[in-house]
């Protein structure tokens, strides 16, 4: 089987808000994207919380307080200076969730807030180490979930043509008669994929 190209190898470009954009609904409040964000990123922030060494249930309560938190506080997260990228932000939030939880857990009274208690959350350690290769395979699955959500709006040789050259990495010229496209056609629909995932998906992901 051919090496499959890791979602990271095809993306870029620069991503913009649009109408289109979950994260626009989001900031709209709108409950059928907020749906979609859980399903796209809830498997990663209960990996999250497993690597905190928190129990499954345990861990989905945590998730629940994760995507709470997020929704409280989404005007705060820009996309606008390099290093800024939502999956970075959700982490900090999970990061201070299971901080939480910690104290709750060692009989300490939950923070506050302000400057004290954020001081006292900084010297317990750090409950969300740092990516490494477990971690890489949770985030190529959480992008094919993206790809997936973006998926029903293409005929199936479309997708085909976008999976076999942007993900398998075929010249469109050697799929011109499987797929019974010419390969100006396939690079076409390889790109209204992409373009499409971009304007869905990709604050969310870049």
């Amino acid at each position: 089987m051919a090496q499959l190209r890791s979602f990271q190898e095809i993306w870029s470009g620069t991503v913009q808000t649009t109408p289109l954009s979950l994260l626009a609904r989001l900031r709209s409040a709108d409950p059928d994207a907020w749906q979609r964000l859980v399903e796209l990123y809830q498997p990663l922030v209960r990996f999250w919380c497993r690597r905190g060494g928190l129990s499954a249930d345990d861990g989905e309560d945590v998730a629940q307080e994760v995507f709470a938190a997020a929704a409280a506080n989404l005007d705060r997260f820009h996309h606008d200076q390099p290093g800024d990228t939502f999956r970075g932000w959700l982490r900090t939030i999970a990061r201070n969730q299971l901080l939480l939880h910690f104290r709750r857990n060692r009989g300490r009274p939950q923070a506050e807030g302000g400057s004290d208690a954020w001081g006292q959350l900084q010297n317990l350690p750090d409950p969300v180490p740092e990516e490494d290769g477990e971690e890489s395979a949770e985030l190529d699955q959480l992008h094919r979930r993206a790809l997936e959500q973006v998926r029903a709006a293409f005929e199936e040789r479309t997708w085909q043509a976008f999976w076999l050259t942007a993900i398998e990495d075929r010249a469109p010229a050697a799929l011109a008669d499987q797929l019974e496209m010419t390969p100006a056609a396939i690079r076409q629909a390889k790109s209204r994929v992409l373009r499409r995932l971009k304007q869905e998906m990709g604050e969310l992901l870049a």
